[in-house]
Order: structure tokens, then C-alpha cells, then sequence
């Protein structure tokens, strides 16, 4: 009897285990450094990408995986039998999604289902995590799909970046902004608003209290929560990251709260020290 597959690219910054666990398939993307190309999680890791960048005073580009690399690590699962759902970053923000529609295109019609996830990092993670679980109670194709995209616009995805130094390198603000707000101690705090990363608040002071406003809007929507699961997604941010898993625990009374570490093409965007809470609402 053949079952359902799970799929997602690397920016769903799933960790290590839960990817074994669930049997998730992932495609990298590509991140390049001049002329060296390295695949997202395979041939290079967010620790080694930063001190890339230490080195060189330059951010690296990245790149979606072609419709060759996404026919690639669908052949061997539809041979076997099996079906795919695929669940991707945004389309918004990248052509990996349209990518996976050319080569989901290659095979017989019904086999492989593509989803926009509409978000990025473990806001897809959480897409993807649902998408497993359901497969493994025996869920049809159609039927994750409807779960997944009925679960989309209730996902939110927030974080707080502790420098303005990559999203400067990246040309996301000026240099006069990057110099007052290195200046003040500025923290932006970045959503996710209609499948792109919007920059919605400034919070100036200690990492302390840039912390405590994470938790607190959060918070705010605590009685709103789906209690299933949640993220705390960090870059180069392990202890911080933690000390608010406990405190999501000790305040939601959520058992599962996953600490998971974000991938080079979320990095390079983001920077190290940046730390996120990603859940979903009823």
C-alpha cells in the first residue's frame, strides 16, 4: 500500500532529529560565496556561514534549488510507490516554490501535491511537522493538504534581530539607520505578514528586555494558542533560546516547546544572536 511523503527545503530549519524522526525529505537551497556555491545544511552550516562573513565583510547570495534538484529527490520516492506532499518557503520571498510546481510537473498527475507555506523558518517547520504527523496516521495526500493549508493563516512567526549589521550588508537599511541604531541599541523586531518578513517594531535597551518583549507578545495571545507545539528559533543564540522554552513551559503550560537553530539562508538574513517564537493559533 503506498503512503504519503513529507517534503520541505532547508529554510524550514528543522532540526537534525526531527527530520529522522518523521522521515522528512529536504532539498537545500544554495548559498554562494563569490564563486563557491555550498548547499544549505549539507556542505555548509550556519557557524561556519558567520565566520564567512567575520572574514570577508560580505554576505553571501542565495539561491533556490532548480526544478532538477526538486525532480531529483522526487524520483526514488515515486518509483518506490509513494506520493509527496511538498511544503516550501514562501513564494513571496523566493522562487523555490515555483521551482518544485516545474518539476512536481514531471511526474504522472495526483503524485506529488506542492504547498506554499506562506512563511519561512519553522513557521514552515510547523506546516511540515503537522503534514507528518498526519501522514502517519494514514492521512491521504488531499487530505493533508486541506489540514495544511486550512492551518496556514493562523501560523505566527516572530523574532527579534540583535543587529542591524546583516540586514545592512543585505541592503534592508540604509546606512544612516544602521549607524543611529547601532548607536541606540536598537533590536528589530521582524514578522512574518503575508508570506514575507516585515519589520513591524524597534525595541531599544538590554538583550534582557528585547527578550521579555519577545515573550510578551507571545504572550499576549496566549489563550489563542494551538497547545499542540511550538518553536523557539535561534542563530548562534542556544542559551537565550532555552531560557525562553522554559519560560513559554512554565507560562502556556505547552509540554512540547522545540528549540531549533536556523539554517544558512535564514542566518544570512537574520544574523547570530537573533532569537524567535513561532506557534500557531486555534
Amino acid at each position: 500500500m503506498s503512503r504519503v511523503r513529507i517534503f520541505t527545503d532547508s529554510t524550514s530549519d528543522l532540526g537534525a532529529e526531527l527530520l529522522r524522526q518523521h522521515e522528512i525529505g529536504v532539498v537545500p537551497l544554495y548559498v554562494v560565496f563569490e564563486d563557491e556555491t555550498y548547499q544549505d545544511g549539507v556542505t555548509m552550516h550556519a557557524e561556519r556561514l558567520f565566520q564567512r562573513v567575520a572574514e570577508t565583510g560580505k554576505l553571501p547570495k542565495t539561491a533556490a534549488p532548480s526544478p532538477a534538484d526538486f525532480e531529483h529527490a522526487f524520483r526514488p520516492v515515486i518509483e518506490a510507490g509513494d506520493d509527496i506532499v511538498y511544503i516550501g518557503l514562501s513564494s513571496e520571498v523566493s522562487s523555490t516554490y515555483q521551482n518544485a510546481k516545474i518539476a512536481a510537473d514531471a511526474f504522472p498527475e495526483g503524485r506529488i501535491t506542492v504547498i506554499d507555506s506562506r512563511s519561512l523558518s519553522t513557521g514552515i517547520g510547523m506546516l511540515v511537522l503537522t503534514a507528518a504527523e498526519a501522514a502517519e496516521q494514514g492521512k491521504s495526500a488531499a487530505e493533508i493538504q486541506s489540514i495544511v493549508e486550512g492551518m496556514i493563516p493562523k501560523i505566527d512567526v516572530e523574532f527579534i534581530i540583535d543587529t542591524l549589521e546583516f540586514l545592512h550588508k543585505g541592503g534592508r537599511c540604509s546606512s544612516l539607520q544602521h549607524f543611529i541604531g547601532s548607536l541606540l541599541k536598537i533590536r528589530p523586531v521582524v514578522k512574518v505578514i503575508d508570506g514575507a518578513m516585515t519589520l513591524t517594531d524597534k525595541v531599544r535597551g538590554k538583550r534582557e528586555k528585547v527578550l521579555a518583549q519577545l515573550l510578551d507578545n507571545a504572550l499576549a495571545n496566549k489563550d489563542d494558542m494551538n497547545t499542540s507545539f511550538m518553536f523557539v528559533t535561534h542563530a548562534k543564540a542556544a542559551e537565550e533560546a532555552h531560557y525562553v522554552k522554559r519560560r513559554l513551559e512554565e507560562l502556556t503550560g505547552m509540554s512540547k516547546v522545540y528549540v531549533t537553530e536556523t539554517g544558512c539562508v535564514i542566518s544570512s538574513h537574520c544574523g547570530p544572536q537573533t532569537v524567535g517564537i513561532v506557534y500557531a493559533k486555534k
